[in-house]
């Protein structure tokens, strides 16, 4: 059973800084690409960013370049989400995801695996 869960979310002023992690169990996560999605209320979800399965390549979404860093830790079955410089439009529930192969994909139907999100709110 693969699992994923997201922590670290939380509420924090415009300006501030959040890390989010994303554990993951029940697959070799070594071998997974892993992302990083949102979405806010009322909206559709919505790609962030995501890495490759060595950490080498990462790819982000032209909102959050330059303010989020993605990173791994593979012997750790750990994904990262360090957000810097929030702003309010950043609020929503963050979920992490998990493929196989080797290509970064943006759309959200290409992961098989998710979690069930973390709530990140930005106050002004």
């Amino acid at each position: 059973q693969v699992q994923l869960v997201e922590s670290g979310g939380g509420l924090v002023q415009a300006g501030g800084s959040l890390r989010l992690s994303c554990a993951a169990s029940g697959r070799t996560f070594s071998k997974d690409i892993m992302a990083w999605f949102l979405q806010a209320p009322g909206k559709e979800r919505e790609f962030v960013a995501a890495i490759s399965s060595g950490g080498i390549t990462t790819y982000y979404a032209s909102s959050v370049k330059g303010r989020f860093t993605i990173s791994r830790d593979n012997a750790k079955n750990t994904v990262y989400l360090q957000m810097n410089s929030l702003k309010p439009e950043d609020t929503a529930v963050y979920y992490c995801a998990a493929r196989g192969g080797s290509s970064l994909f943006t759309s959200g139907a290409e992961y098989e695996y998710w979690g069930q999100g973390t709530q990140v709110t930005v106050s002004s």
